[in-house]
Protein backbone atom coordinates (compact mmCIF):
# COMPACT_ATOMS: atom_id res chain seq x y z
CA UNK A 1 0.00 0.00 0.00
CA UNK A 2 1.32 3.30 -0.87
CA UNK A 3 1.94 5.72 1.47
CA UNK A 4 0.58 9.20 1.03
CA UNK A 5 1.50 11.28 3.41
CA UNK A 6 3.15 14.28 2.99
CA UNK A 7 7.34 13.42 3.69
CA UNK A 8 8.45 17.09 5.29
CA UNK A 9 11.83 18.09 5.21
CA UNK A 10 13.48 21.16 6.79
CA UNK A 11 15.02 23.80 3.98
CA UNK A 12 19.01 23.96 4.64
CA UNK A 13 19.13 27.88 5.55
CA UNK A 14 22.45 29.23 6.25
CA UNK A 15 22.81 31.23 9.63
CA UNK A 16 19.34 29.76 10.62
CA UNK A 17 18.54 25.67 10.69
CA UNK A 18 21.79 24.68 11.76
CA UNK A 19 22.46 21.55 14.39
CA UNK A 20 21.07 23.71 17.39
CA UNK A 21 18.08 24.75 15.86
CA UNK A 22 17.35 21.25 14.74
CA UNK A 23 18.20 19.80 18.28
CA UNK A 24 15.78 22.61 19.99
CA UNK A 25 13.25 22.50 16.88
CA UNK A 26 12.57 18.29 17.63
CA UNK A 27 11.83 18.93 21.27
CA UNK A 28 9.27 20.90 20.87
CA UNK A 29 7.91 20.36 17.75
CA UNK A 30 7.06 17.31 15.42
CA UNK A 31 6.12 16.70 11.39
CA UNK A 32 9.33 16.80 10.12
CA UNK A 33 10.63 13.57 8.94
CA UNK A 34 13.91 15.03 7.78
CA UNK A 35 16.60 18.09 7.55
CA UNK A 36 18.73 19.10 4.91
CA UNK A 37 21.90 20.86 6.41
CA UNK A 38 22.61 24.20 5.89
CA UNK A 39 25.70 23.91 2.85
CA UNK A 40 29.21 22.88 3.37
CA UNK A 41 31.68 24.39 0.87
CA UNK A 42 34.03 22.44 -0.66
CA UNK A 43 37.14 21.69 0.44
CA UNK A 44 40.60 19.40 -0.14
CA UNK A 45 42.26 17.46 2.20
CA UNK A 46 44.93 20.18 3.29
CA UNK A 47 41.50 22.56 4.02
CA UNK A 48 39.45 20.12 5.76
CA UNK A 49 39.24 21.01 9.72
CA UNK A 50 36.58 18.65 11.63
CA UNK A 51 35.05 21.88 13.24
CA UNK A 52 33.80 23.09 9.64
CA UNK A 53 31.78 19.62 9.83
CA UNK A 54 30.87 20.21 13.52
CA UNK A 55 27.10 20.85 12.14
CA UNK A 56 26.70 17.21 10.76
CA UNK A 57 28.24 15.09 13.37
CA UNK A 58 26.19 12.56 13.92
CA UNK A 59 26.86 12.13 17.50
CA UNK A 60 24.83 15.66 17.17
CA UNK A 61 22.23 14.52 14.81
CA UNK A 62 20.30 11.88 16.48
CA UNK A 63 17.19 13.22 16.40
CA UNK A 64 16.08 13.79 13.32
CA UNK A 65 17.59 12.49 9.85
CA UNK A 66 19.94 14.73 8.19
CA UNK A 67 21.27 15.27 4.73
CA UNK A 68 24.49 17.21 4.46
CA UNK A 69 24.50 19.27 1.39
CA UNK A 70 27.65 20.41 -0.29
CA UNK A 71 28.74 23.79 -2.69
CA UNK A 72 31.21 24.22 -4.76
CA UNK A 73 32.84 23.15 -8.61
CA UNK A 74 35.93 21.66 -7.98
CA UNK A 75 34.84 18.21 -8.74
CA UNK A 76 38.21 16.90 -6.70
CA UNK A 77 37.20 18.40 -3.67
CA UNK A 78 33.34 17.62 -3.88
CA UNK A 79 34.53 13.61 -4.32
CA UNK A 80 37.09 14.06 -1.37
CA UNK A 81 34.29 16.23 0.67
CA UNK A 82 31.44 13.61 -0.29
CA UNK A 83 33.82 10.43 0.56
CA UNK A 84 34.21 11.79 3.99
CA UNK A 85 30.89 12.53 4.53
CA UNK A 86 30.34 9.09 3.98
CA UNK A 87 32.78 7.83 5.96
CA UNK A 88 31.07 10.22 9.03
CA UNK A 89 27.60 7.67 8.24
CA UNK A 90 26.10 9.62 5.18
CA UNK A 91 24.88 7.32 2.73
CA UNK A 92 23.72 10.40 0.62
CA UNK A 93 24.46 13.66 -0.04
CA UNK A 94 23.31 17.00 -1.98
CA UNK A 95 25.06 19.52 -4.33
CA UNK A 96 23.55 22.83 -4.00
CA UNK A 97 22.80 24.55 -6.73
CA UNK A 98 20.15 26.77 -6.07
CA UNK A 99 22.23 29.18 -3.83
CA UNK A 100 20.82 32.65 -4.86
CA UNK A 101 23.25 34.89 -3.82
CA UNK A 102 25.44 36.82 -6.15
CA UNK A 103 28.67 36.43 -4.14
CA UNK A 104 28.57 32.59 -4.58
CA UNK A 105 26.62 32.75 -7.94
CA UNK A 106 29.73 35.08 -9.75
CA UNK A 107 32.23 32.50 -8.60
CA UNK A 108 30.03 29.68 -10.77
CA UNK A 109 28.84 28.52 -7.59
CA UNK A 110 25.02 27.37 -6.38
CA UNK A 111 22.43 28.85 -9.05
CA UNK A 112 25.86 30.53 -11.10
CA UNK A 113 26.59 26.98 -12.32
CA UNK A 114 22.45 26.51 -13.90
CA UNK A 115 23.46 28.44 -17.06
CA UNK A 116 26.38 26.40 -17.94
CA UNK A 117 24.61 22.58 -18.51
CA UNK A 118 27.57 21.41 -20.46
CA UNK A 119 29.26 21.64 -17.06
CA UNK A 120 27.22 20.61 -15.09
CA UNK A 121 27.12 17.25 -17.05
CA UNK A 122 31.16 16.83 -16.87
CA UNK A 123 31.04 17.56 -13.05
CA UNK A 124 28.77 14.67 -12.56
CA UNK A 125 30.36 12.54 -15.06
CA UNK A 126 33.16 12.71 -12.65
CA UNK A 127 31.67 12.70 -9.66
CA UNK A 128 29.04 10.43 -9.20
CA UNK A 129 31.38 7.30 -10.45
CA UNK A 130 34.02 8.22 -8.07
CA UNK A 131 31.96 9.09 -5.02
CA UNK A 132 30.34 6.84 -2.46
CA UNK A 133 27.85 8.27 -1.29
CA UNK A 134 24.66 8.65 -3.46
CA UNK A 135 23.93 12.62 -5.12
CA UNK A 136 20.56 14.33 -5.21
CA UNK A 137 20.57 17.92 -6.36
CA UNK A 138 18.83 20.66 -5.14
CA UNK A 139 18.34 23.34 -8.07
CA UNK A 140 16.39 26.54 -9.55
CA UNK A 141 14.77 27.56 -12.66
CA UNK A 142 17.79 28.62 -14.03
CA UNK A 143 19.60 31.81 -13.35
CA UNK A 144 18.21 34.41 -15.42
CA UNK A 145 15.16 33.11 -17.09
CA UNK A 146 13.17 30.00 -16.05
CA UNK A 147 13.42 28.54 -19.66
CA UNK A 148 17.18 27.30 -18.25
CA UNK A 149 15.39 24.37 -16.74
CA UNK A 150 14.51 22.69 -19.87
CA UNK A 151 17.73 22.23 -20.71
CA UNK A 152 18.70 21.08 -17.23
CA UNK A 153 16.53 18.11 -16.70
CA UNK A 154 17.35 16.47 -19.92
CA UNK A 155 20.89 17.01 -18.94
CA UNK A 156 20.39 15.62 -15.26
CA UNK A 157 18.28 12.34 -17.42
CA UNK A 158 21.29 11.46 -18.37
CA UNK A 159 22.88 11.00 -14.37
CA UNK A 160 22.01 8.56 -11.68
CA UNK A 161 20.74 11.30 -8.91
CA UNK A 162 18.37 10.08 -6.37
CA UNK A 163 16.22 13.01 -6.25
CA UNK A 164 15.90 16.44 -7.60
CA UNK A 165 15.02 19.47 -5.14
CA UNK A 166 13.27 22.11 -7.22
CA UNK A 167 12.67 26.05 -5.75
CA UNK A 168 10.55 27.39 -9.11
CA UNK A 169 12.57 30.74 -9.13
CA UNK A 170 15.09 32.17 -10.92
CA UNK A 171 18.58 32.81 -9.19
CA UNK A 172 18.23 36.34 -10.12
CA UNK A 173 14.57 36.28 -8.44
CA UNK A 174 16.48 35.78 -4.76
CA UNK A 175 12.85 35.35 -3.07
CA UNK A 176 10.70 37.97 -4.60
CA UNK A 177 7.75 37.43 -6.85
CA UNK A 178 5.96 33.85 -6.32
CA UNK A 179 6.96 30.42 -6.93
CA UNK A 180 6.21 29.62 -10.32
CA UNK A 181 4.17 26.30 -10.55
CA UNK A 182 3.90 26.42 -14.29
CA UNK A 183 7.53 26.39 -14.68
CA UNK A 184 7.24 23.39 -11.78
CA UNK A 185 5.15 21.99 -13.92
CA UNK A 186 6.75 21.61 -17.32
CA UNK A 187 9.95 20.94 -15.02
CA UNK A 188 8.06 17.57 -13.06
CA UNK A 189 6.61 16.32 -16.70
CA UNK A 190 10.03 16.34 -18.30
CA UNK A 191 12.12 15.05 -15.38
CA UNK A 192 12.91 11.12 -15.13
CA UNK A 193 13.95 11.49 -11.26
CA UNK A 194 11.90 11.95 -8.49
CA UNK A 195 11.14 15.27 -7.34
CA UNK A 196 10.58 17.60 -4.60
CA UNK A 197 8.69 20.49 -4.45
CA UNK A 198 10.19 24.18 -2.71
CA UNK A 199 8.91 27.14 -2.30
CA UNK A 200 6.37 29.60 -0.76
CA UNK A 201 4.92 26.50 1.68
CA UNK A 202 3.69 29.06 4.35
CA UNK A 203 0.67 27.67 5.56
CA UNK A 204 -1.78 24.63 5.27
CA UNK A 205 -3.47 26.14 2.79
CA UNK A 206 -0.55 26.91 0.47
CA UNK A 207 0.44 23.48 0.84
CA UNK A 208 -3.12 21.61 -0.04
CA UNK A 209 -3.15 24.20 -3.19
CA UNK A 210 0.59 22.54 -4.35
CA UNK A 211 -0.89 19.01 -3.30
CA UNK A 212 -3.86 19.53 -5.04
CA UNK A 213 -2.04 20.47 -8.58
CA UNK A 214 0.67 18.01 -8.07
CA UNK A 215 -0.89 14.67 -6.37
CA UNK A 216 2.39 12.59 -7.61
CA UNK A 217 4.39 15.14 -5.45
CA UNK A 218 4.56 13.91 -1.59
CA UNK A 219 8.13 15.04 -0.61
CA UNK A 220 8.11 19.32 0.31
CA UNK A 221 10.47 21.13 1.22
CA UNK A 222 9.65 23.81 3.64
CA UNK A 223 12.45 26.36 5.38
CA UNK A 224 11.01 29.88 5.60
CA UNK A 225 7.43 29.08 6.60
CA UNK A 226 8.79 27.05 9.53
CA UNK A 227 10.53 29.91 10.49
CA UNK A 228 7.64 31.82 10.86
CA UNK A 229 5.46 29.03 12.35
CA UNK A 230 7.22 26.80 13.62
CA UNK A 231 3.37 24.66 13.92
CA UNK A 232 3.49 24.40 10.48
CA UNK A 233 4.40 20.94 10.13
CA UNK A 234 1.84 19.80 12.90
CA UNK A 235 -0.48 21.69 11.18
CA UNK A 236 0.16 20.24 7.38
CA UNK A 237 0.11 17.05 8.88
CA UNK A 238 -2.85 17.40 10.98
CA UNK A 239 -1.03 16.08 14.15
CA UNK A 240 -2.66 15.83 17.45
CA UNK A 241 -0.19 16.03 19.92
CA UNK A 242 3.27 17.05 20.00
CA UNK A 243 6.67 15.23 21.03
CA UNK A 244 5.53 15.36 24.41
CA UNK A 245 1.90 14.13 24.06
CA UNK A 246 0.30 17.58 24.32
CA UNK A 247 -2.63 18.58 22.88
CA UNK A 248 -1.90 20.92 19.69
CA UNK A 249 -2.72 24.58 21.29
CA UNK A 250 -6.45 25.28 20.99
CA UNK A 251 -6.11 28.62 22.43
CA UNK A 252 -3.62 31.10 22.16
CA UNK A 253 -2.19 31.34 25.44
CA UNK A 254 -1.51 27.48 24.76
CA UNK A 255 0.20 28.25 21.46
CA UNK A 256 1.94 31.82 23.02
CA UNK A 257 3.30 29.45 25.76
CA UNK A 258 4.91 26.39 23.32
CA UNK A 259 6.92 29.31 21.63
CA UNK A 260 8.13 31.13 24.63
CA UNK A 261 9.30 27.14 25.97
CA UNK A 262 11.02 26.94 22.54
CA UNK A 263 12.67 30.08 22.76
CA UNK A 264 14.04 30.23 25.79
CA UNK A 265 15.64 26.57 24.92
CA UNK A 266 16.68 28.08 21.98
CA UNK A 267 18.52 30.80 23.38
CA UNK A 268 20.12 29.07 26.15
CA UNK A 269 21.55 26.27 23.54
CA UNK A 270 22.93 29.12 21.37
CA UNK A 271 24.54 30.92 24.56
CA UNK A 272 26.47 27.54 24.86
CA UNK A 273 28.07 27.66 21.47
CA UNK A 274 28.72 31.56 20.62
CA UNK A 275 31.31 33.04 22.24
CA UNK A 276 29.97 36.05 23.16
CA UNK A 277 26.69 38.58 23.43
CA UNK A 278 26.98 40.12 19.47
CA UNK A 279 26.51 36.97 18.04
CA UNK A 280 24.12 35.43 19.84
CA UNK A 281 21.31 38.19 20.10
CA UNK A 282 22.14 38.60 16.26
CA UNK A 283 21.63 35.57 15.66
CA UNK A 284 18.31 35.38 18.01
CA UNK A 285 17.16 38.51 15.92
CA UNK A 286 17.23 37.00 12.72
CA UNK A 287 14.41 33.81 13.95
CA UNK A 288 12.39 37.76 15.57
CA UNK A 289 12.94 38.57 11.59
CA UNK A 290 10.58 35.78 10.72
CA UNK A 291 8.18 34.91 13.72
CA UNK A 292 7.67 38.13 15.55
CA UNK A 293 5.18 39.18 12.04
CA UNK A 294 3.41 36.45 12.76
CA UNK A 295 1.93 37.97 16.02
CA UNK A 296 -0.70 40.66 15.11
CA UNK A 297 -0.07 44.33 16.25
CA UNK A 298 3.57 43.24 17.02
CA UNK A 299 5.76 45.64 14.58
CA UNK A 300 6.44 48.16 18.15
CA UNK A 301 7.29 45.94 20.69
CA UNK A 302 9.28 43.72 17.80
CA UNK A 303 10.36 46.88 16.45
CA UNK A 304 11.68 47.98 20.15
CA UNK A 305 13.29 43.99 20.89
CA UNK A 306 15.23 44.07 17.66
CA UNK A 307 16.59 47.40 18.78
CA UNK A 308 18.41 45.25 21.75
CA UNK A 309 22.34 45.70 21.91
CA UNK A 310 22.96 43.79 25.01
CA UNK A 311 21.82 40.38 26.80
CA UNK A 312 20.13 41.76 29.42
CA UNK A 313 18.40 44.93 27.39
CA UNK A 314 17.57 41.18 25.19
CA UNK A 315 15.72 39.50 27.73
CA UNK A 316 14.28 42.46 29.04
CA UNK A 317 12.50 43.19 25.53
CA UNK A 318 11.20 39.43 24.97
CA UNK A 319 9.73 39.45 28.33
CA UNK A 320 7.66 42.62 27.71
CA UNK A 321 6.64 40.98 24.27
CA UNK A 322 5.43 37.74 25.92
CA UNK A 323 3.63 40.38 28.21
CA UNK A 324 1.54 41.79 25.94
CA UNK A 325 -0.59 38.59 25.24
CA UNK A 326 -0.26 39.09 21.31
CA UNK A 327 -2.36 36.84 19.26
CA UNK A 328 -0.38 34.31 17.18
CA UNK A 329 -1.93 34.11 13.58
CA UNK A 330 0.93 33.55 10.86
CA UNK A 331 -1.89 33.11 8.15
CA UNK A 332 -2.27 36.64 8.19
CA UNK A 333 1.25 37.73 7.03
CA UNK A 334 1.28 38.79 3.21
Amino acid sequence: MTDNRPFLILAPLQGFTDVVFRQAYVRHFTGIDQAMAPFISTMGSRRLKPARLKDVDTNLNTALPVIPQILGNNPDDFIYLGNYLFDMGYAQVNWNLGCPHLKIAKKQRGSGLLPHPDKIDAFLSRVIPAMKPTLSVKIRLGRKNKEEILDLIAMFNTHKLDEIILHPRTGEQMYTGSADVDAFEKAMNACDHPMVYNGDIVDRASWEKIQQRFPKINRFMVGRGILSNPFLPEQIKGLKTDPHHIDVPKNNSQTRERLKTFHTDLFNSYKQVFSGPGHLIGRMKGFWNYLGPSFENSKKPLKKLLKSNSEQDYSDRVSEFWEMDLKFCPDRIE
